[in-house]
């Protein structure tokens, strides 16, 4: 007769008990494991490194970005953000009269902050792994949280954009900056000459190209020469709309963020790169 206790029947059958706990314990395991996998999984998918087939659509995409910031902030700051060579054609006239205005002050504010985003990109870069999906997505992240802090600026900001104030300085800085993360970008995906920020090299390489009149099919160098600068003029154009609208600059730095978002979200999505096969 079993023993009993004050909780009911205490005696039970040792080879019972043994298999009702083993049953209870595989049935935990799977959830555990498969949340387990789950979280694995997706750590790897996040380094991968991104396959560069039709990545160069996302740069030329950041053509348009380039386009919008420039023509917006030229019209209103009097400076590039993005494009160093206008720059230090300002620069060098202010030099010249350094008295007579401030525009050359922005314009070696831009060029600085451009070269210091450089250094730093191309590190972070380097040291991750130019193309593994997390390192891009951190990067256009970086850019992300910049635009958004000078647009933020921008709006709050009630003086004259022509006067040399913190307010100009610092988002124009913060602009500079992420620019130079797209063009390291070019470099990351092995695109060298969409770089975002020049098109004289490009002009040049497109109406040199021995090819230039090929099918449509038969030249994608030729192709994506021809579609930087019609993205960049688009982009001109909208940020020249923006520039003459009540928004102003701010209008622009927050369609950029839209369109970092975007290319963020590809990156996101982007097929990975195929494993070289073992030998």
């Amino acid at each position: 007769m079993a023993a009993t206790d004050g909780y009911g029947t205490a005696g039970r059958d040792a080879n019972h008990d043994n298999s009702t706990q083993g049953a209870s314990d595989s049935e935990n395991q799977p959830l555990l494991g498969g949340k387990a996998k789950s979280t694995s999984s997706f750590t790897e998918y996040m380094k991968e490194d991104i396959d560069r087939r039709w990545a160069d659509l996302l740069l030329l995409l950041s053509y348009i970005i380039t386009g919008l910031l420039d023509s917006s902030a030229v019209f209103i700051w009097g400076s590039f953000v993005s494009m160093q060579t206008g720059n230090t054609v300002y620069l060098g006239l202010g030099l010249v009269e350094p008295t007579k205005g401030t525009r050359w002050i922005k314009s070696l504010t831009s060029i600085g902050f451009f070269c210091f985003g450089s250094f730093c990109f191309s590190r972070f870069h380097r040291y991750f792994s130019p193309k593994r999906r997390w390192v891009l997505l951190m990067s256009f992240c970086m850019q992300l949280v910049l635009i958004v802090v000078a647009a933020v600026i921008v709006m709050i900001d009630t003086g004259e954009a022509g006067q040399l104030r913190w307010e100009v300085l610092v988002p124009l800085a913060l602009v500079a900056f992420q620019s130079s993360g797209q063009a390291v970008t070019s470099r990351a995906l092995q695109y060298n000459a969409l770089t975002s920020v020049v098109l004289t090299s490009i002009y040049c390489d497109l109406f040199s190209d021995p090819l230039l009149v090929a099918g449509l099919t038969q030249n994608a160098e030729r192709n994506r020469r021809a579609a930087a600068p019609l993205l960049l003029l688009a982009g001109a154009i909208f940020g020249g709309l923006w520039a003459h609208s009540s928004l102003g600059l701010a209008g622009a730095l927050w369609t950029a963020a839209g369109l970092k978002i975007v290319i963020m979200g590809a990156f996101f999505l982007w097929k990975a790169e195929k494993p070289a096969p073992r030998t």
